[in-house]
Order: structure tokens, then sequence, then C-alpha cells
């Protein structure tokens, strides 16, 4: 309900969704049931697996995130949280307020076994195949070994999910060199060499369009600003295109025989196919949504939804950071708790 172009979107990619993916034996849209009811009619749809749930409340944009998941119980995300939290879904899915769903994600569902802070991983496009970044908000004020947690979640992420059989793990920072960096970067390459990710040093801004890493590992607060600047510099090239073809008839008559190619180009660069941000390291599927998300956009994060439930992400995860905790002698975390 709390996305930017409220539930129609949210409906349409739904139905969408149940089309495409016959693996997905139900899926429940939670909000105010009315509203759910008005977008679904004339909707193709099997009611045996496309269900609605009923929540009274909307957190919204401007509500603050702790606060909105405590004072507003019936809302439509905590609901959906809820859910996954007992039982009775294996994910969730919102396009709603980021700092709600974070909040409700690590207050109900908490951490998994050895996860001390949730991870948001966002799929990005590069040259030939896609990459992984993260964290790409979820902690700003990261340590070495929450940043050694994410490049083992997101390598187990590019291998279950991508398809990759040995994703290379890379960490950012301002060099290749080992020796740039800060203190936050030269404990993290120790922790990551001795993990049993692919760690293939450091990558810097100029790595991460290129074939050289997989996964890259980054502070939520350095990888939320290489998110937002990839996605401003997209938007602002194709604004150059179009003021440039629009410059006389010639240009025009030669975009219109290369349509196809800028169509591709739209495609690969276009967010809505890469299906949102999934909070890696909480007790269940949780994926975050662009606000203004198309129903494409929608569809694509519940193909992803389902393919983290079906490739066994959390088992993975649980599984490596063990590895990696024993390998370096650590005591095992126990999962964090909220205040």
């Amino acid at each position: 309900m709390g996305g930017d172009n409220g539930p129609q979107p949210v409906v349409v990619g739904a139905a969408a969704a149940l089309a495409l993916y016959p693996q997905i034996e139900r899926l429940f849209l939670v909000g105010i049931e009315g509203e759910l009811r008005s977008h679904l009619n004339g909707l193709p749809y099997d009611p045996d697996r496309l269900r609605i749930v009923h929540a009274s409340e909307v957190v919204t944009m401007e509500d603050r995130a702790v606060e909105a998941v405590r004072r507003k119980k019936d809302s439509s995300l905590s609901r959906a949280v809820d859910m996954v939290k007992e039982g009775e879904a294996d994910a969730v899915l919102s396009p709603g307020n980021t700092g709600a769903l974070l909040a409700a994600a690590q207050i109900k569902l908490r951490t998994l076994p050895g996860v001390e802070r949730p991870g948001l991983l966002s799929v990005m496009p590069s040259r030939v195949r896609k990459f992984v970044l993260i964290d790409v908000g979820a902690n700003i004020e990261a340590r070495p070994h929450h940043l050694r947690d994410y490049g083992i979640m997101g390598e187990v992420y590019a291998r279950q999910i991508l398809g990759y059989s040995n994703p290379a793990v890379g960490l950012f920072s301002i060099g290749t060199e080992e020796m740039k960096g800060n203190d936050l970067i030269f404990e993290t390459q120790r922790l990551l060499r001795n993990s049993p990710v692919n760690f293939v040093g450091n990558v810097e801004g100029h790595d991460l369009f290129t074939e050289k890493v997989d996964v890259v590992v980054a502070d939520g607060f350095t990888g939320n600003a290489v998110l937002k600047s990839c996605e401003a510099t997209a938007r602002v090239i194709a604004h150059w295109l179009k003021e440039e073809i629009a410059q006389n008839p010639l240009r025009r008559l030669g975009a219109l025989l290369a349509k196809g190619v800028f169509n591709d180009l739209k495609k690969k660069a276009n967010p809505d196919e890469y299906g949102g941000a999934m909070l890696m390291g909480v007790n269940g599927i949780c994926i975050k949504a662009h606000g203004k998300s198309s129903a494409n956009a929608i569809r694509a994060a519940i193909g992803v939804a389902a393919d983290a439930v079906a490739g066994r992400v959390n088992d993975f995860i649980v599984e490596e950071i063990q590895l990696s905790h024993e390998k370096n002698h650590a005591p095992h975390p126990a999962p964090a708790t909220a205040a």
C-alpha cells in the first residue's frame, strides 16, 4: 500500500508474476481489502493462488521507521512481515518506506545465526553480465566483520541466484592497491582473505562495470552513494542522447534506424529488470522494491523472491558464515536484537 504509486502496480505485477512463475504456490496481497479488490477487477488471476489479507493501516514515506513499526501494528508492511515471521509466507516484498521495512524485518524476523548486521544487496548491469553490490544503505557505520559477512552473503546470492560457479568478490576502495584505503578497508581485506569466498582484492569505480568482479562489498554509506550516482548517470546520458538526436532530421532518421539498439540499451539500464534490493542476513526473504516501481518491476522482484526461496539462500549464508567464523577462531555471534 505504501509505494509512491499506490497499490495499482503492485496488484498488476502480482497477477503477472503468478502467470509467469508457476513455482509460486500462493501470493498474498496485504493491504486495505476494498482498494486491492478494485485493482484486481478485470485482471486474470487464480483466486486459489492470489489471496488478499486485510490490513487497516498504511505506512507512508513520511513515517519514521521504528515508530511506524511500533505504532502502526496493523499496517500492510507490518502484517506482511508478520506473515513471514509466523511461517505463513516464505518472503516479503514492499515498495514502501525503506527504513520501516528494514526496521520491521530486523525487529520481527531477527538476523540469521552468525549475522550481526543485515545488508541491502542490489543487482547491477555490467558490460557482459550482472554483478551485485552490497551494502547499498542498510548499515552506514559498518565494521570489518560486517563487510566480511556482506562478502559471504553477496557470494551466496551470486552463486545461488545468478548462477555463477565461483563468484569473484572485491572490496570497494579508492584504488586497487592493497595499501590504499583506511583502517576499515585494511582489516576487511584480512578477514575476506580468511573467508570461504573467492576474494580478488580491492576494486575501484573503474572496475564496477567490467568482468573483474561479480560481488562488490561496501559499507552502506558508500554503496548507497555509488548506486544513486550510477542511476543518475544513466538518466543524464539518456537525456543527452534525446537532446542530441532532436537536433536535426538526419539524426532523427539515424535514431529511427537504430531503434532496436536503443531499446536494448534501455532495457539493460532499466532498474525494473533487476527486481529491487534484497535485505541479506535476516531470518526470511525480504525484498525492497523502488518506491516508483512499475508493475513490471514488481513482477521481477517477486521472481527474485521466489528464486531466493528455491535457492535456499539463507541456509547457505548460515553455513558459510559459520565456516568463516571457525576459520578465524572467532566466537559465533548471537543474532542481533533491536532496541
